[in-house]
């Protein structure tokens, strides 16, 4: 299970964290990621993170602004969104994906507005 939290309405400029702790699986074996999807449009890629936390990958768009960890205690990853813009507004996902499976939460929802 993937269970996300901390999204909300916030101001354009502000910032948030956004957090998604993982359970019933070898958390340190998977890929994760988040990704977002706003209102008539697509779900896209945001971040992800390597099983050894060793790699990152950002889409241009928020590359600089957002940065992805993940925390083996845990069982969490995290995603810090500094500079919010109104476009990020969406319904964000985590994933956790290996080369056989994958797994998604239930998103939480990220509105940026003033």
């Amino acid at each position: 299970h993937l269970v996300e939290s901390g999204g909300g309405l916030v101001q354009p400029g502000g910032s948030l964290r956004l957090s998604c702790v993982a359970t019933g699986f070898a958390f340190s074996r998977y890929g994760m990621s988040w990704h977002r999807q706003a209102p008539g449009k697509e779900r896209e890629l945001v971040a992800s993170i390597s099983g050894a936390g060793t790699s990152t990958t950002y889409r241009d768009s928020v590359r600089g602004r957002f940065t992805i960890s993940r925390d083996y205690g845990g069982n969490a990853i995290y995603l810090q969104m500094n500079s919010l813009k109104p476009e990020d507004t969406a319904l964000y996902y985590c994933k956790a994906f290996s080369d056989t499976t994958h797994y998604w939460g239930q998103g939480t929802q990220v509105t940026v507005s003033s």
